[in-house]
């Protein structure tokens, strides 16, 4: 790796660029300059990983020169030589220069080689971090396309599919006929639930906060109608309550994951025959903070798989319903959104998720 590492040495005494040059060419790509305006130029001009440079200059201070260098190439690991003890010198090059190190005149030729060195380490882990979070960016970006492509190419689709069948089954008297419709409506209806979850999944989980004013009653109103046009919630006993006189906000996505997921396990771990199926809702907005709380009078949650049941695709119960991936999902936006979420939970009789976030302006 030495023979990777180019330094550039600033320094107005001639001999000391000569010796530095004699003393590490065989170890490292030498510039040297006898000035900081000359080294400013080759920094410029050449691929420099560590930069040294003498506090003591004609016309410009070796920190004065790191100030302009960060302007032109701030990328360097930055060196000063000094000889002389100067507190107040040493604490300008740190505000502004950025120093990585300070080293006495006359220096060591060991001690230099140490620290270009390990300057060379810092710089080209730096160099892999900033090529990292490029491909990262890329990859965020891809991952947004392919996210817009998963619910407009596939969902299109299969609501198309959806649709044909049900004209179908009007016009079809056959039983059996009509039997595989439901099938194929049955199957499409799992699928679009799957990616619907997957959507959400990205929502909560990749998609920074977009914050807005949060009108809870508006919000869970219109979640309300989605529900009942997707549920048959004729047998259900639904009460909301929401009390909310303070500003709140939030962000609405994920605060609709949450709503979603809870609301979701509520109406699907029902007890199948019961004819009391009850699931209350309410929200409290006060103080700063917004308390939700969903509980239902379902089939519960053993208390053995409480530890586990946010953990991803974690399934409480064997009931051949959901994908794993909803109280995973809830937690994950709660915990995004600087909350906390608590369960309580007793097998055959219910389940009550308490929700408490923190207003975000």
């Amino acid at each position: 790796m030495n023979s990777q590492i180019h330094v550039l040495y600033i320094d107005d005494e001639d001999n000391n660029l000569k010796s530095f040059r004699a003393s590490l060419r065989k170890d490292f790509k030498v510039f040297t300059a006898i000035d900081a305006e000359e080294g400013l130029k080759l920094a410029q001009e050449e691929e420099v990983h560590v930069v040294i440079a003498d506090q003591r200059m004609p016309g410009m201070t070796g920190t004065e020169f790191f100030e302009k260098l960060i302007e032109i190439n701030p990328d360097p690991i930055r060196i000063l030589l000094t000889g002389y003890s100067d507190i107040a010198s040493v604490i300008d090059a740190i505000n502004k220069g950025e120093v990585y190190r300070f080293i006495d005149k006359p220096w060591n030729i060991e001690q230099i080689k140490n620290s270009i060195k390990n300057a060379a380490d810092i710089f080209f882990m730096r160099r892999e971090l900033k090529e990292k979070n490029l491909k990262l960016k890329k990859l965020h970006s891809e991952m947004n396309q392919f996210v817009y492509s998963l619910s407009h190419e596939l969902r299109g689709p299969l609501m198309s599919i959806s649709g044909v069948s049900k004209l179908a089954k009007m016009e079809v008297k056959d039983p059996e006929t009509l039997e595989y419709f439901e099938m194929i409506d049955s199957a499409t209806t799992k699928l679009d639930d799957f990616i619907y979850k997957m959507l959400d999944f990205y929502r909560s989980t990749k998609i920074e906060h977009k914050i807005a004013e949060i009108r809870f009653a508006d919000l869970i109103g219109q979640q309300l109608e989605a529900y009942r046009a997707k549920w048959d919630l004729q047998h259900f006993q639904l009460e909301v309550d929401v009390k909310q006189e303070d500003i709140f906000y939030s962000d609405e996505s994920k605060i609709r994951v949450i709503l979603n997921n809870l609301f979701s396990n509520s109406v699907q771990f029902q007890k199948r025959e019961s004819p009391e199926k009850k699931i209350t809702l309410t929200v409290v907005v006060e103080d700063g903070k917004a308390s939700i709380i969903l509980s239902d009078n379902g089939i519960g949650i053993d208390t053995k798989h409480h530890p586990e049941v946010f953990n991803l695709f974690t399934r409480a119960t064997q009931k051949n319903v959901g994908t794993g991936l909803g109280l995973y999902m809830v937690k994950e936006a709660v915990e995004q959104l600087g909350g906390t979420i608590e369960l309580q939970s007793e097998l055959h009789q219910g389940t009550t998720f308490s929700v408490l976030l923190p207003s975000l302006k």
